[in-house]
């Protein structure tokens, strides 16, 4: 009498495999587009937190006295976040502003693409997933611009 060896027949091992390969097949896409949207969601929170810095940096200016259009570095320092803040036009310089919203070029690529821009990326791999902060002009706030365009960011930018 023969005795039966302990393991799976080719039979299972197929239906096995096949099963496997319907669920990579269906969890893949959702995992590829969870990255996208946390690539999103990480650059969104850095944009929230350059633009909390940058009201509070204006807040302080005013709060002080200094005229709501102020140039420069103010005597007394304004010190934030460890970060001796300089300003144009009332708010801060782009120069000062990745630093003094607490971002790191170990967790983003930070970039000045002109004397009076700063540009804030997921990473460099993904080249259309970023916005830039760009300084006050007179009379207005600092503005914001993004990847591929638009008033914000897109999935598609940062997929």
């Amino acid at each position: 009498m023969k005795t039966r060896q302990p393991g799976f027949t080719l039979i299972e091992l197929v239906v096995v495999i096949a099963i496997l390969g319907i669920l990579m097949a269906v969890a893949l896409p959702k995992f590829v587009s969870l990255q996208a949207d946390a690539r999103v969601a990480k650059v969104n929170g850095a944009l929230a937190a350059v633009r909390a810095s940058a009201a509070l940096a204006h807040a302080q200016l005013v709060a002080r006295g200094f005229d709501a259009g102020y140039s420069g570095t103010p005597s007394p320092n304004i010190v934030a976040e460890g970060v001796v803040v300089s300003y144009v036009n009332g708010y801060p310089t782009a120069a000062v502003m990745a630093a003094l919203a607490g971002l790191s070029e170990t967790d983003y690529a930070i970039t000045y693409p002109g004397a009076s821009a700063l540009r804030i990326a997921s990473d460099s791999n993904h080249a259309n997933c970023w916005f830039q902060y760009n300084e006050a002009v007179p009379g207005q706030q600092p503005t914001y611009t993004f990847g591929g365009g638009g008033n914000g960011l897109q999935i598609a930018e940062c997929s």
